[in-house]
């Protein structure tokens, strides 16, 4: 067994150490999830921490490894009557991001469970780190499902495996971990809100930390022995630490003064729902453990809030995680104080007993989006949303339209996003589970039924004793039993959603660059990528004007890069249609080697003119009808506007072989009344033909 890198040896990342060492103490706490940029030891401090943890005592032989004082009643391996005991370290279980559900959870043998009423279950993962550590690496790439799977095994403290009527349930309590790199791609804020803690960690700016971050690891690499042996004291003093602040624990007492400060510190943050309160009760708590106090200060409450509230007080998907520390302050003065409470939850922590401990300007959670008004980071003029209400003419809608060639000109704010029609790859797939293209996947409704490959899931009952029925003389059956065997078992085959590669390429040049109308433009490409986020799409931008094209973000599954990049998207210059789908054409090309089953949906946003050279347009559409010779579905959301439509955008539509839509189809409530209004022209039109005929 490799020797890990101490803990103790771990340079900064205060936030980081302590939100592990907390759930070492108390798995209640909830989990940790760590979020940061590569190389900032997010995994060499969970690796690390495995081995602080205190040993455990199971039953000998038992595979879920029950304690021999309190063996789980509903073992899968028990009954657990005066069973041997062992003691063994904490495991740590790394679970990988292509894990299948069936290594996660555990496997049935459906077969013997049929044929000879036995329960015979494989154990998963979570049985192995029951009582220990799991550790998912890049939690925020691991299939929507599974994470399901995962989060809720944490809440419940046990896991459930059913297939065809046969269950198996076992104890699964875990300290939970998951590192993330967010611009690989964000949790859903509803997962967000499942993890107990969060951190944000980042390589330190100072160079003498650096300098001692390198020093130790190069001794580290040189002879880990050795390094590890000269941190075995401090290791030895950690280890005991938290063995003592587990048996404090239960002694400390959390006070009604205390319990005011939670509760009013996220009724002022505004987070939902009550799970909030509760791991900020259960984090203060461990917190005044890990002090040797057997009372809950406010200076408990306030280290709680800053590592269980800023992920949750996320109100949308572009929202960076963050909280207001100065705001914390105000309310935790606010209400410290109150009847009913210990007294000591005030003491020595008062912000009027040291008026010089404010939190530093550039502390975590400092700055926009962390519950103060809205940041102004547009002219103050940008329109809301352009298609909402009219508004006054602006300086370069004014005057005359930009000359072909312009210069750039700055970017302007987007409109407000909106719910927009769903937009597919026709046909069926196979790529990752999402929920935008139908795709065989998994999960989802029972299409039919085929043979096995490999080990056999979702077992298709009617088509199984279909597949069997014809052979039971042959097998001799006796009675009322049916034998089943291997060869009759039959594989359930579903269709549900998959993601999809969404490509947009946005056209930024002169003739877009009016600010209201690129306004609207933006608001339509951030309400795309909304849409992509929730259904857990890799998406990729590409924006044309001037001369060339530019790949402004390679396709990722981090939409919220793609909204940032939006957002400064300047316009102005020619308009080099062809530069565009061409660049788009050897970025898809690439991304169908790297994963050929993700199908890609190209999304053209540009009003359809080209220009920059005689034979622009011939260009374009030329560019355009290669993408259709390889299949590649697309929409093109057509920007034109003004009195005198050419239809351009249309005609490039046609050529790329897809549908083009406006800005106003583009909305799924005006699909929803251009519907009615149809319905009602036939209604309407058989009315009349019934009047008609009665004449």
């Amino acid at each position: 067994m490799s020797t890990p890198y101490p803990f103790t040896a771990i340079v900064g990342q205060d936030d980081l150490r302590l939100a592990l060492l907390l759930n070492a103490v108390s798995p209640a706490v909830g989990g940790v999830l760590v979020r940061g940029e590569k190389g900032t030891a997010k995994s060499t401090a969970v690796r690390a921490l495995s081995v602080l943890i205190p040993e455990v005592s199971v039953v000998v032989g038992c595979r879920f490894s029950c304690d021999p004082g309190a063996p789980d009643p509903a073992c899968p391996d028990g009954p657990h009557e005066g069973g041997g005991g062992a003691a063994r370290p904490a495991r740590m279980v790394e679970l990988p991001v292509g894990a299948s559900e069936d290594r996660l959870v555990g496997a049935l043998d459906i077969e013997r469970a049929l044929a000879e009423g036995v329960k015979a279950f494989e154990p998963g993962l979570l049985a192995d780190a029951h009582r220990g550590v799991l550790y998912v690496d890049e939690v925020n790439l691991l299939h929507d499902h599974l994470v399901d799977l995962l989060l809720d095994a944490a809440a419940m403290g046990a896991s459930y495996v059913e297939r065809e009527g046969v269950s198996v349930r076992h104890a699964s309590r875990f300290l939970l971990v998951g590192t993330m790199n967010p611009e690989e791609g964000e949790l859903r804020p509803q997962l967000l809100d499942r993890f107990g803690l969060t951190v944000e960690v980042a390589a330190s700016r100072e160079p003498d930390l650096r300098v001692e971050v390198v020093r130790r690891r190069l001794a580290y690499d040189d002879d880990p022995a050795a390094f590890a042996a000269r941190w075995a004291e401090e290791e030895n003093g950690l280890r005991a630490r938290i063995v003592a602040a587990r048996a404090l624990l239960p002694e400390v007492r959390l006070g009604d003064a205390a319990l005011r400060q939670i509760a009013a510190t996220c009724a002022a943050f505004e987070v939902d729902g009550m799970r909030a309160d509760i791991v900020m009760a259960r984090t203060a708590t461990t917190l005044a453990a890990w002090a040797g106090r057997t009372v809950v200060l406010a200076e408990d409450v306030r280290q709680a809030a800053l590592l269980a509230l800023p992920h949750r007080r996320r109100r949308n998907p572009f929202d960076a995680p963050g909280l207001d520390e100065e705001k914390l302050d105000d309310t935790l003065e606010e209400f410290g104080g109150g009847d009913g409470g210990d007294g000591e939850g005030d003491r020595d922590d008062s912000p009027d007993d040291e008026p010089d401990d404010e939190p530093e300007p550039d502390g975590p959670g400092d700055g926009p989006g962390d519950g103060g008004p809205p940041p102004q980071d547009g002219p103050p003029d940008a329109p809301r949303d352009s298609s909402a209400r009219p508004e006054p003419a602006e300086s370069d809608e004014a005057g005359p339209p930009p000359a072909p060639g312009g210069g750039e000109r700055s970017a302007v704010r987007s409109a407000e996003p909106f719910r927009t029609k769903v937009l597919s790859v026709p046909g069926l797939g196979e790529g990752a589970a999402g929920r935008r293209s139908r795709a065989r996947t998994d999960h989802g409704r029972t299409t039919g039924a085929r043979r096995p490959r490999g080990t056999l899931t979702k077992l298709h009952l009617a088509a199984t004793v279909h597949a069997a029925a014809p052979h039971q003389r042959a097998r001799g059956r006796s009675g009322q039993g049916l034998v089943v065997r291997r060869d009759d078992l039959r594989q359930a085959t579903r269709e549900g959603r998959e993601g999809n590669l969404v490509l947009f390429v946005v056209d930024a040049s002169g003739s877009m660059a009016a600010r209201r109308r690129m306004s609207a433009v933006k608001g339509a490409v951030l309400s795309l990528l909304l849409d992509a986020y929730q259904r857990r799409d890799k998406v990729g931008l590409i924006t044309f004007r001037g001369r060339e094209a530019t790949v402004a973000l390679p396709p990722t599954s981090s939409v919220d890069a793609a909204a940032v990049r939006l957002e400064t998207l300047p316009t102005g210059g020619r308009t080099p249609l062809s530069a565009g789908l061409m660049k788009a054409h050897d970025v898809l090309r690439v991304e169908r080697m790297r994963d050929p089953a993700r199908r890609p949906l190209l999304v053209v946003v540009t009003d359809g003119r080209a220009t920059g050279g005689p034979d622009a347009v011939a260009l374009g559409g030329r560019a355009a009808r290669l993408h259709a010779a390889e299949g590649t579905a697309s929409v093109v959301v057509d920007c034109e506007s003004g009195p005198v439509r050419l239809g351009l955008a249309a005609a490039l539509a046609g050529d790329l072989g897809g549908t083009a839509v406006t800005l106003d189809e583009l909305r799924a409530e005006s699909v929803a009344g251009l519907v009615r209004d149809v319905q009602g022209a036939y209604r309407d039109a058989g009315s009349r033909g019934s009047r008609r005929r009665a004449a």
